[in-house]
C-alpha cells in the first residue's frame, strides 16, 4: 500500500497526517512550539522551529504507523497564512518571522494604499491593506529595519520555508501568494503594478504554482532527517484555509465551508474571481486551479467562548457551560455579546475593536452571558457571509462545518439558525492537513483533479437545519448591527 503525507505548519504546532489510498487518515505525529510577543501587538517566530517541528511530527507518524518512507509517494503542504520570513542569497533567515496576527503596521497600511490608490488596490488584489497581511510587513522592514533589507534576496511564507528545508526550492502555492497582498487576483501571479508602487524586487518572490502541481522533490539531506525517501515528490499545496477547504470537499462554486475555530472563516468557492468593493471580506485564488474564493474573518470566535470560559467560569468543562446555555431562550433575554476581543477583520477592519456585553440586567446569569457569547459569534458570521453574498456569492443551501466549536449541538443550532442554511459535517477531521494530503494524492495521481478526489473521498453529513428560532435570530440581528456603530467612537478612546 501507498500513502501521501499532508504536512500543516500552523502558528503552535507542526502536524503530519499519514493518508492511505482509501482516504482514511493512518497516523498523524504533531510537534509543539511556541511564538514570541517582544513588543505589544508584535508577533513573531523563529522559522527553524517549522523545520524541527516537521522532523520530529514526521518521524513520529511514520513510526507510530510503522510505515516506510519509501511508502510515501507525495507530501503535500500547508499552513498559516502571511507570514513574513526574509531570507539572504544564501537562505539564511535574517530576522524572526514576522505573523499573520501580528499588528504592528497600521501605517504601512495606511502607506500602501497612498501608493496603490484604495480602490485600485482592491480592484487588483481583491482586498484592503490590512495588518495581517504580508506586504505591510515588508513595508515595515524596508522602513524600520534597513539593515535587513539590503540583505534580503528572497521571501517566502511559513509553509515555504518548510518546502525549501524539504527540497530546496523558492516555491509558494498560488492561494497562499493571493493572501500576500501582493497578487494580481485575476492573473493569479505577482502584480507588477503594486510591486512597483511599493519598490518590492520582482526576482525576491518564488515561482508560483497551483495547489496540486509538484515542485520540487525531497532531497537526499531532508530524506535522513525526516525518514521520507529521497526523491519523493512535493506538491505546491495551499494556505491553511484553502488547504481546509479542500479537506472538507468546498472545492466548486456553490460550496461553502465554516471554520469554527480561536477564529471564525466563512470560505465560498467560486469560478471567477469575485472581491468586495470596500474588502471588508477577502478575496484569494484557491488551492485548485482556475478557482477562487471568498473569506470573512472574524477573529475571536470559538476564542470568545474560551476567554468567556477562563475568566468567568475556570475549570467548568466547555460542555457543561454551553449544556447550561441551553436552559435560556433564543436571544439570551435581551444580552448581547460583541465578539471583537482581539480587534476585527470581517466585516469591521478594525483593529481596536473591542468586545463588550450589551443589555445587562439583574435577571441575567452566566447561564444568559454564556448563550450570548454563542449568539455574538454567529451574528458576526453571519455579518461576513451576507457581504460575501451581495459581492456576488449565492446563498448557501449548506454550510460544510469544522473547528472545535461545532462539536455543540447547541451551537451547530444557533449557527443553522442566524446563517439560516443547512449545517453539515464531514467525515474528514484532520482539516488544513488533510486537504493537503489531498491535494499530494493528486499531484501522486490517484485522481485526476481535485475535485474527483474530494468526491471520492469526502462526504458530508447534515446535522442542523434553521428551525423556528431563525425568525427570532433575524430580528436580534437588525439590532446587533447596530451596536458596533454605536460603540465604535467609544473603543478610539479607551
Amino acid at each position: 500500500m501507498t500513502f501521501v503525507l499532508g504536512v500543516d505548519v500552523s502558528t503552535t504546532a507542526t502536524k503530519a497526517a499519514l493518508i492511505d489510498e482509501s482516504g482514511a487518515v493512518r497516523g498523524v505525529g504533531t510537534s509543539e512550539y511556541a511564538f514570541n510577543v517582544p513588543r505589544p501587538l508584535w508577533s513573531e517566530q523563529e522559522p527553524n522551529l517549522w523545520w524541527d517541528g516537521a522532523v520530529a511530527a514526521i518521524g513520529s507518524v511514520l513510526s507510530s504507523t510503522g510505515v516506510g518512507g519509501d511508502q510515501v509517494v507525495a507530501v503535500g503542504l500547508t499552513g498559516q497564512m502571511h507570514g513574513l520570513v526574509l531570507l539572504d542569497a544564501s537562505d539564511r533567515v535574517l530576522r524572526p518571522a514576522i505573523l499573520w496576527n501580528d499588528q504592528r503596521t497600521g501605517a504601512e497600511c495606511d502607506a500602501i494604499r497612498d501608493a496603490v490608490g484604495p480602490d485600485r488596490l482592491i480592484e487588483i488584489t481583491g482586498n484592503d491593506a490590512l495588518p495581517g497581511f504580508t506586504a505591510p510587513k515588508l513595508v515595515w522592514v524596508r522602513d524600520h529595519e534597513p539593515d535587513v533589507w539590503r540583505r534580503a534576496a528572497h521571501v517566502l511564507l511559513p509553509k515555504d520555508y518548510l518546502r525549501l528545508r524539504l527540497t530546496g526550492d523558492h516555491a509558494l502555492d498560488k492561494a497562499d501568494g493571493a493572501g500576500t497582498l501582493l497578487f494580481d487576483l485575476a492573473a493569479r501571479d505577482w502584480s507588477p503594478e503594486v510591486l512597483a508602487a511599493l519598490d518590492i524586487p520582482r526576482d525576491w518572490l518564488p515561482t508560483t504554482w497551483e495547489g496540486p502541481e509538484v515542485t520540487g522533490t525531497v532531497t537526499a539531506e531532508a530524506a535522513a532527517a525526516t525518514g521520507l525517501r529521497a526523491g519523493t515528490p512535493v506538491v505546491a499545496g495551499g494556505g491553511d484555509q484553502a488547504a481546509n477547504a479542500v479537506g472538507v470537499g468546498v472545492v466548486s462554486p456553490g460550496t461553502m465551508a465554516l471554520s469554527l475555530g480561536t477564529s471564525g472563516v466563512v470560505f465560498a468557492a467560486t469560478d471567477r474571481p469575485l472581491y468586495e468593493p470596500h474588502g471588508r471580506v477577502h478575496a484569494f485564488c484557491h488551492a485548485v486551479p482556475d478557482r477562487w474564493h471568498m473569506m470573512s474573518v472574524m477573529l475571536s470566535a470559538a476564542g470568545s467562548l474560551r476567554w468567556f470560559r477562563d475568566a468567568l467560569a475556570p475549570g467548568v468543562e466547555f460542555g457543561d457551560l454551553v449544556a447550561a446555555a441551553s436552559e435560556v431562550p433564543a436571544g439570551g433575554d435581551g444580552l448581547f455579546f460583541l465578539p471583537y476581543l482581539s480587534g476585527e477583520r470581517s466585516p469591521h477592519p478594525d483593529p481596536l475593536a473591542r468586545g463588550a456585553f450589551v443589555g445587562l440586567r439583574l435577571g441575567h446569569d452566566r447561564r444568559h452571558m454564556t448563550r450570548a457569547v454563542l449568539e455574538g459569534v454567529a451574528f458576526g458570521l453571519r455579518d461576513g457571509l451576507d457581504l460575501m453574498i451581495a459581492a456576488g456569492m449565492p446563498a448557501p443551501i449548506q454550510i460544510r462545518a469544522s473547528g472545535g466549536g461545532t462539536a455543540s449541538p447547541l451551537w451547530r443550532q444557533i449557527l443553522a439558525d442566524v446563517l439560516d442554511t443547512e449545517i453539515a459535517t464531514v467525515d474528514t477531521t484532520e482539516g488544513a492537513a488533510y486537504g493537503a494530503g489531498l491535494l499530494a494524492a493528486v499531484g501522486a495521481g490517484w485522481f485526476p483533479s481535485v475535485e474527483a478526489g474530494t468526491s471520492a473521498l469526502v462526504h458530508a453529513t447534515p446535522v442542523a437545519v434553521a428551525g423556528p428560532d431563525a425568525t427570532t435570530y433575524a430580528e436580534r440581528h437588525t439590532v446587533y448591527r447596530d451596536l458596533y456603530p454605536a460603540l465604535a467612537p467609544s473603543f478610539r478612546r479607551m
